[in-house]
């Protein structure tokens, strides 16, 4: 992977990480696009899935310290029920990780005929949220889960991430900016944990190739398009303008398939 691969590839991770577009089914048409083997380009998706955590703290830097001012309080406050909801929050990806995890890398195989349908899913979910009327809720601890159910299925590439979690919530009825608070919030720990668990089971050492500029690049690359696209879907979410980003990943889907199929 050469510098130029690495802003691309960088640039498409910050963008669709927070779009609901699906980062990692984007990540998948780039490698194929581009011709990256899939499987020497994990340290690579490691360096951009941390730039973009970074971007998240940044955007969310005051929440973030106001939740753990109230943890520190050591009492049953909103903050501390709000942290408990975010790690209720994080049971089904953690399960997924723990015992599947061989069967979710084992999807990161350049198939973009799969992804391309899974895409078709995102498009179908984010045009469910048109339907949605009520969204005057807080988020309880069974909505919680249940939008952590919908993380842990987008761990397939092409199902985005924010685009479940948001849709599920508004889906159920919680108010939009508490969705997508709680959304880009519950998804620091599991990439977080994730990056570390790699990094300790020695899996970014082998037949890796990539050099430190390409990494340099992807993580900046990643990084300020992250912050820049975090920013645009918390007034998205909030204007209700989901469905243009239904007929996006419809349109990419069905290029991906096609593309598949015919090469």
């Amino acid at each position: 992977m050469n510098w130029l691969e690495a802003l691309i590839l960088g640039l498409v991770q910050g963008l669709t990480e927070f779009l609901p577009v699906s980062s990692s089914g984007h990540l998948e048409l780039g490698k194929y696009l581009l011709n990256i083997n899939a499987e020497k380009s994990l340290m690579f998706t490691v360096v951009v899935h941390g730039a973009t955590v970074l971007s998240t703290i940044v955007v969310f830097h005051k929440d973030i310290f106001d939740l753990f001012k109230g943890l520190f309080a050591f009492k049953w406050n909103e903050e501390t029920k709000y942290i408990a909801k975010l790690a209720f929050s994080m049971i089904p990806v953690a399960i997924v990780g723990l015992f599947f995890k061989d069967e979710v890398e084992a999807l990161f195989s350049g198939n973009i005929i799969f992804v391309g349908s899974m895409l078709l899913v995102t498009s179908a979910l984010l045009t469910f949220t048109y339907f949605a009327k009520s969204n005057t809720r807080n988020i309880t601890f069974l909505d919680s889960l249940i939008i952590g159910i919908a993380q842990a299925l987008a761990v397939i590439p092409g199902i985005s991430r924010s685009g479940s979690t948001i849709s599920t919530g508004l889906l159920i009825g919680d108010k939009k900016e508490l969705v997508t608070r709680f959304s880009f919030l519950m998804v620091l720990v599991p990439i977080i944990g994730a990056n570390v668990k790699d990094i300790l089971d020695g899996g970014m050492t082998s037949n890796e190739t990539i050099g430190i500029l390409p990494l340099v690049v992807g993580f900046l690359a990643a990084f300020i398009s992250g912050l820049f696209a975090c920013k645009w879907m918390i007034k998205i979410v909030n204007k209700g303008k989901l469905t243009w980003f239904a007929v996006y990943t419809a349109l990419v889907g069905i290029a991906a398939i096609i593309v598949g199929l015919v090469v």
